[in-house]
């Protein structure tokens, strides 16, 4: 079906319930397949809905679950918090993907971001990275104005 960027709708209401903690719970990011069959977008609520239609992307050395984020980075710019992490790498994968799904995975695998890369990306037993774009206003994956 599709993937459409964007912060989850469940994930701006559990923020205001205190469920995440984006800088000391897991968050983990999974890569979902070519032309999935479900769609992705802001009414996901969790990473099984990308495990119960099968669209997690699969190859050669990625583990299933995807790969845990690390340096999180929370700021205020202007008036817009935003959350940033370090760029996030499998090495020698062959795999293709067209998005991926950020999830914490401390908070029942609930659902924060949904990613489209725009196109489909690919590594022949080479390095796939995931990287993310400036933590500002305009452009961080994950803020809140």
């Amino acid at each position: 079906m599709s993937i459409t960027t964007a912060v989850c709708n469940s994930f701006k209401q559990e923020l205001l319930g205190g469920v995440h903690d984006l800088d000391t719970d897991t968050i983990k990011v999974a890569l979902i397949k070519v032309s999935p069959t479900g769609t992705y977008n802001s009414s996901t609520t969790n990473y099984s809905d990308v495990t119960d239609n099968s669209d997690e992307a699969v190859g050669a050395n990625y583990t299933s679950g995807g790969n845990t984020l690390e340096g999180a980075t929370i700021a205020l710019a202007s008036s817009t918090a935003t959350v940033d992490y370090d760029n996030i790498t499998w090495s020698s994968v062959t795999i293709s993907a067209d998005g991926c799904i950020i999830y914490n995975s401390s908070k029942s695998n609930r659902a924060i971001a949904v990613v489209s890369f725009g196109s489909t990306k690919k590594s022949i037993n080479g390095d796939f990275t995931v990287q993310f774009p400036t933590a500002d206003a305009s452009n961080a994956i994950i803020r809140i104005a």
